[in-house]
């Protein structure tokens, strides 16, 4: 995901993500894990416009 969220969103998302995939995929939450990859805006693009510069569109 694009950098910039909180520690307290990210909080939030990892323990929804577990618990439902936990739910969905029938096992413990114990089995579950969670990576996230923080990308600079200068590292990805869509439609040919850098993620840095979607802001400015």
């Amino acid at each position: 995901m694009s950098k910039g969220r909180t520690i307290e969103q990210k909080r939030e998302l990892v323990q929804v993500i577990t618990e439902e995939s936990a739910r969905i995929l029938k096992t413990k939450k114990e089995n579950i894990r969670i990576l996230i990859y923080e990308v600079e805006g200068e590292n990805w693009a869509d439609a040919g416009i850098l993620g840095l510069d979607m802001k400015n569109r």
